[in-house]
């Protein structure tokens, strides 16, 4: 990550507010973009200590995420099930699994969430008035210049992750491919690799730098027919092979395909603590 000066496109923010359904210290700014014209949360995790005086100048990791409603807490989470980032970060902090470190959890906006986590147009569904190709640069002259103002974040890619699920999982993906070099901690959900006619999967073929790890998961039951299900499967057994073709390792790549683990919160919610350590681990 760069060093932050001035933001070209200066977000406007209200003081956080401290909510009372996380483990931990969850702080929600209500957060206005000047590249999407709209208002959004973000939800900032801190680690156990941040505040206290012998960490005053230790600096943290971070990791945003997409789809923050569905992150810290049931009730703003789709279906009420949480990823269970809090519980999940707290327990892996304190046993020495993963290092302290800071997570922000990024909004979508409601019935614009399509809109902005497709970067290409699409016919099935019909999207011709996609947004993303303007993500990368919402996520990197807007949200990371406020949290890196605002939190004592340490710098680099080695310090930097980014993920999401579904399309979420699909706009992370696209930034990492226009954006080489910034993020260095990748986390793939089941990513809708079928959007516009694969398009991600195609200009992946050409990257030649990826994040230093990636982890890659799907399960077998992610779509409503088996071979529905299969088709998802093979689309992330593509990437990953494209991965591999890029020199990564096992030990830069992890894929994870759960047998019948469905397209949900749930399931990815039970990967997460091995994903977590595998990108921030040792």
């Amino acid at each position: 990550m760069a060093r932050i000066r001035k933001p070209e496109y200066a977000a406007s923010t209200s003081p956080p507010i401290r909510a009372g359904g996380a483990v931990g210290d969850l702080r929600l700014h209500l957060f206005r973009s000047r590249i999407f014209r709209n208002t959004r949360f973000l939800r900032v995790w801190l680690p156990p200590g941040y505040d206290d005086r012998e960490n005053e100048a230790r600096r943290y990791p971070v990791f945003y995420l997409n789809d923050g409603q569905n992150l810290f807490e049931a009730s703003t989470a789709f279906g009420c099930v949480e990823w269970q980032v809090d519980e999940t970060a707290d327990r892996l902090i304190r046993k020495g699994a993963i290092p302290p470190m800071i997570f922000v959890g990024i909004d979508h906006t409601g019935r614009q969430r399509l809109r902005e986590y497709m970067p290409h147009r699409s016919l099935h569904p019909m999207m011709m008035r996609v947004q993303g190709a303007y993500y990368p640069k919402f996520l990197m002259k807007e949200v990371m210049p406020f949290v890196c103002r605002n939190y004592r974040v340490a710098e680099g890619p080695e310090n930097t992750g980014l993920g999401g699920s579904s399309l979420g999982a699909l706009i992370a993906l696209y930034t990492v491919l226009t954006q080489p070099g910034t993020i260095g901690k990748l986390l793939l959900e089941s990513p809708s690799l079928w959007a516009s006619h694969r398009q991600l999967i195609k200009d992946s073929r050409a990257v030649r730098i990826w994040p230093e790890r990636v982890f890659l998961a799907a399960g077998t039951a992610e779509a409503g027919t088996p071979q529905r299900s299969r088709t998802v499967v093979d689309d992330v057994r593509e990437l990953a092979g494209i991965l591999r073709r890029a020199v990564l390792s096992e030990k830069r790549l992890r894929v994870v395909i759960q047998e019948g683990a469905g397209h949900n919160e749930s399931a990815w919610a039970e990967r997460f603590p091995e994903a977590l350590q595998f990108l921030f681990g040792d």
